[in-house]
């Protein structure tokens, strides 16, 4: 019962928590990576930031929006394919349902002048909010030579086509650079692996080699000190007979 009542309270907390950040999100999924940052990592303590990372990259590689992505991966990583479920109801539900209102009467919503200045402005707050998230990511980026590698060059490369105006995907940017990273990883695995086939393999026999000496010469000790004790048991008899001889011809 008290797992049964753990279930549905995770289920809730999943559901209410993608609710509340489909509605405040306005700009499409990557102005709802604060959102969810702030909700799963931060407050809910649900995943570490690295996590929280690799599972942008995923979600942003396989088909499908960001935002649902990233739902179903919390959800799924809380409370199973009910948790995803739940997950992705709540952060879709919000959408769906102010779409579905705004289309019954989509003409004169748009010819609403209050409307077209709400909408210049919430785009403004979205290229801050896109943009706070890629400077929170870079900062807690680890700090190693090869990530400020690929994320200059990926900047320089998006901002040239940009300006260009070339089309290029999103998900291309992030296919090179995980191939490159397995590339080099690939490497350095085959690299320590060479090393260790051109290491000597005698070296664990010689160190095994004088621990056995060692053993062996407690052993012939312990051996010498138990044929000492039977000798000496053997000879007692002797001994004794002797004392009482020369006790008897001193009495004599």
């Amino acid at each position: 019962m008290n797992k049964f009542k753990e279930k549905v309270k995770t289920l809730l907390t999943l559901f209410l928590t993608f609710f509340k950040i489909g509605i405040f999100t306005f700009g499409g999924g990557y102005a709802m990576i604060p959102l969810v940052e702030r909700e799963c990592v931060s407050k809910k303590k649900w995943m570490e930031h690295n996590e929280f990372m690799d599972m942008i990259a995923i979600a942003e590689s396989t088909p499908g929006p960001i935002a649902i992505n990233m739902a179903t991966y919390t959800g799924f990583r809380q409370g199973g394919v009910l948790g995803s479920a739940f997950s992705t109801l709540g952060v879709v539900l919000p959408s769906f349902i102010i779409i579905f209102v705004i289309s019954l009467f989509f003409d004169k919503f748009l010819e609403l002048k209050l409307v077209s200045y709400a909408f210049r402005g919430i785009q403004a707050c979205v290229i801050y909010l896109i943009l706070n998230a890629g400077v929170k990511m870079v900062k807690k980026l680890e700090k190693k030579p090869l990530n400020y590698i690929l994320f200059g060059a990926t900047l320089i490369c998006m901002t040239l086509l940009s300006i260009f105006a070339v089309s290029f995907s999103s998900i291309f940017y992030i296919l090179i650079g995980g191939s490159i990273a397995l590339i080099i990883y690939l490497v350095i695995y085959g690299k320590n692996r060479y090393q260790k086939k051109l290491s000597p393999s005698d070296t664990p026999q010689k160190e095994a080699q004088p621990q056995e000496s060692e053993e062996e010469k407690e052993n012939s000790l312990s051996q010498i000190e138990i044929t000492s004790v039977e000798e000496n048991h053997d000879n007692s008899p002797a001994l004794e007979k002797t004392t009482e001889e020369n006790q008897e011809g001193g009495n004599e």
